[in-house]
């Protein structure tokens, strides 16, 4: 526990106000961290059983996609995409919430969420949707089909969470202007 000292404008007295003013910004950014990594894991699951797969086709000589299908891996990418942007505004109005008249320290919390967040979704959506391509042909000698690893093909979506946290971010210092200019009047 901190000491007080009775005198107001004591060094002591200024030091424990200094300590207490950065600690909550403090706390948003380390909660922003832990909560990020936990969701973005959360997500990856998700993402992994939410996103469709490209059949390929594994022979003695290689491996091809069966058939022409951009679409799956267009559609992993906006499964990715979706998750991240829900990801972002939620954590982002939450972080506000726990320190909104500090805009700065959530916008900070809220990229250090997407970061870790968005790396911690797609280690571990492709960890649990990687497949040994090469493995399998190497130790085949028939033709059979499996599901492609998965993977983000448009590097774009990494940005999504980021984007979501940092819109929230302006939303909400452009809603505290008006608030404050029509106070003012």
């Amino acid at each position: 526990m901190a000491y007080r000292s009775a005198v107001p404008d004591s060094p002591s007295h200024r030091s424990v106000r200094s300590v207490s003013r950065e600690r909550p910004e403090r706390t948003v950014v380390i909660a922003g961290a832990v909560v990020g990594v936990l969701s973005g894991a959360a997500l990856g699951v998700l993402w992994w059983r939410l996103a469709p797969r490209v059949p390929i086709v594994i022979q003695p000589d290689g491996s091809r996609p069966q058939g022409f299908q951009p679409e799956e891996y267009l559609a992993a990418d906006i499964a990715f995409a979706a998750l991240a942007l829900v990801a972002g505004v939620i954590l982002t109005i939450a972080l506000a919430a726990m320190r909104r008249q500090h805009l700065l320290g959530v916008l900070t919390a809220g990229l250090v969420a997407s970061a870790l967040g968005t790396f911690a979704m797609w280690q571990v959506g492709t960890r649990l949707g990687s497949v040994d391509i090469e493995g399998l042909i190497a130790t085949t000698d028939v033709e059979f089909v499996v599901n492609a690893p998965l993977d983000v093909t448009m590097p774009g979506v990494y940005l999504v969470w980021a984007i979501a946290s940092t819109t929230v971010v302006a939303v909400l210092a452009l809603s505290d202007l008006l608030a404050s200019a029509r106070a003012r009047r």
